[in-house]
């Protein structure tokens, strides 16, 4: 703080604050601004219950085409709205996506006849040939398809891989989340009911 002494010269008064560099006192102010709102818990499925992770439960999406491992085009849409229907955002480098694997293949194994599975291979860091040779020594039962340009992930506005998507017969989300803990099990159930 300034102020000015009899001298008519300004003279500077020490704060509390002084000792601290100048761009020291603005990292903590904004520390002490944001860091609360950054601190929430670590859990995905709470994250997931306050409508943080993605498309927000009870959304519906637009038709998104994307590719098989061959080039193809697939039409999600084919899939909407002809029964219940589980995506999994999924990457063959995924630790993640590895530890929820044998989650997915159980509930595949238990639903599969009255609920589409589906892989969605990210574009980032793998080619269609690199997930072919992957599923090829370790075996995905369900369809893997290929998001060359990116549409499925920004139509589910899906944060990461492991991030999985439930749609009911009518094609509304009832479940997202994230993370190798999931239990997927219960999510395909929220599109049953």
């Amino acid at each position: 703080m300034c102020s000015s002494g009899a001298t008519g010269h300004r003279t500077l008064q020490a704060s509390p604050w002084s000792w601290l560099r100048w761009p020291v006192r603005v990292t903590l102010l904004h520390l002490a601004l944001v860091l609360p709102a950054a601190i929430v818990p670590a859990s995905p499925l709470a994250a997931q219950e306050r409508g943080e992770l993605g498309i927000a439960v009870g959304s519906t999406v637009a038709p998104v085409v994307v590719e098989d491992l061959d080039g193809n085009p697939a039409d999600l849409g084919e899939y909407l709205g002809q029964g219940p229907m589980l995506l999994e955002f999924w990457a063959s480098w995924c630790e993640n996506c590895r530890a929820l694997q044998p989650r997915m293949d159980a509930a595949h194994a238990a639903w599969g006849d009255q609920v589409a599975f589906v892989a969605i291979a990210v574009a980032v860091n793998q080619t269609p040939r690199r997930v072919r040779r992957h599923i090829d020594k370790e075996p995905i039962p369900y369809a893997v398809l290929w998001d060359d340009g990116g549409g499925a992930v920004r139509a589910f506005f899906a944060p990461a891989t492991s991030y999985v998507v439930v749609l009911d017969s009518a094609g509304t989300v009832t479940y997202t989340g994230i993370g190798p803990d999931q239990d997927i099990d219960a999510a395909v159930r929220t599109a049953l009911d």
